[in-house]
């Protein structure tokens, strides 16, 4: 007879329950949960420096005078970002929800179970070479500076497919100079489907000229098209470069184009103040909602801002736990948002959420 089967009932269900409480245990320390924890992340001067490196910086001819001065310590632009903690445990995940400074969502909502780790994290830096694209563009029109056409979209069986390339930059047609859309569609004006012209693109820092035979299109008329999706946009002679590494997403938009109008349009947007903010930005301006904003309002308040720009679309969740002495500025543009930093600089209280 078993040592097991001499127990009483009593001493039979304390060991059975003691056994599968050492499993549980195990599970709970070892086991990862389909859960992540998510906490304040970085946050970043835009305006300064990361160690030795400028965050926002310039290159070439035409930069405007004093762009590339120092502006560290002298008003902060900081964009924020959340962390993500992956692959925790159940005790791991209880620990850190009780810290109060993380909360825990499914996996699935960062890391979609039809993608890698790797593909999720490649979509996410691309995300952020596409918010500083956007950035670049929307700055330099707000600032005025001239506009270039460039090639779009090329649909299957257009004219141009196989003779120009989405992001050629068209600079002539027929030896007409084409600077913007008004100049491209006035040198198609006197065309005729059918008609071969040379279009000079700069590709890959070359001049290129490229014999396109128009087609029609009977929504524009009788002339000739090329049968592209030209895209304008503003250029600068010199070459911008924002340096961050190991950050991700869209959500820095916002504060790279501030950034970039306080650099290069000889004005100081902050006032001295610290300011921080999160939102995507596209071409046009347009400041869109992000995840993750009381987090991202916290890792502000804590490195010391004031005032913080929130998307419209966020503000609802963002009133629901404001850190003290943060003031909340809402913002659904560019002009939005500038117009707030200038009512700040004057001494008032721009719009709220």
């Amino acid at each position: 007879m078993s040592w097991f089967s001499r127990l009483s009932l009593r001493g039979r269900t304390l060991v059975v329950g003691g056994a599968a409480s050492v499993v549980l245990v195990g599970a709970a320390v070892a086991v990862p949960i389909p859960y992540v924890a998510v906490s304040p992340g970085v946050t970043y001067n835009v305006l300064g420096s990361v160690g030795d490196t400028r965050v926002i910086t310039f290159a070439g001819d035409g930069v405007p005078a004093g762009a590339d001065a120092a502006r560290d310590g002298e008003g902060n632009l900081n964009m924020t970002t959340i962390s993500i903690s992956d692959g925790i445990t159940l005790f791991e995940s209880l620990g850190l929800w009780a810290s109060g400074r993380f909360a825990l969502a499914p996996r699935e909502d960062y890391f979609p179970p039809d993608q890698t780790v790797e593909q999720v994290e490649a979509q996410n830096a691309q995300a952020f070479r596409d918010s500083q694209s956007a950035a670049e563009i929307a700055a330099l029109r707000y600032l005025n500076y001239p506009n270039v056409v460039y090639v779009g979209d090329i649909p299957d069986g257009s004219p141009s497919s196989g003779v120009l390339q989405p992001q050629d930059r068209i600079v002539g047609l027929d030896g007409a100079p084409i600077s913007d859309f008004a100049s491209l569609q006035a040198a198609l004006a006197g065309t005729a489907p059918g008609q071969t012209v040379t279009v000079t693109v700069e590709r890959d820092g070359q001049t290129v000229d490229q014999k396109v035979t128009l087609g029609s299109n009977p929504a524009v008329g009788q002339q000739g098209v090329l049968g592209i999706g030209a895209v304008q946009r503003p250029q600068a002679p010199f070459d911008i470069t924002i340096s961050l590494e190991r950050i991700g997403g869209p959500s820095a938009g916002l504060m790279f184009t501030l950034g970039l109008i306080d650099r290069l349009g000889g004005q100081d947007l902050t006032g001295g103040r610290f300011i921080a903010g999160t939102g995507t930005i596209d071409a046009d301006g347009n400041v869109g909602p992000i995840g993750g904003v009381l987090l991202k309002m916290i890792a502000a308040r804590e490195a010391g801002a004031t005032e913080f720009l929130v998307p419209a679309d966020n503000c609802a969740e963002a009133l629901t736990q404001v850190p003290d002495g943060l003031q909340l500025a809402k913002v659904a543009t560019l002009a939005d948002a500038t117009q707030a930093l200038a009512t700040l600089r004057a001494g008032g209280t721009p719009p709220g959420c």
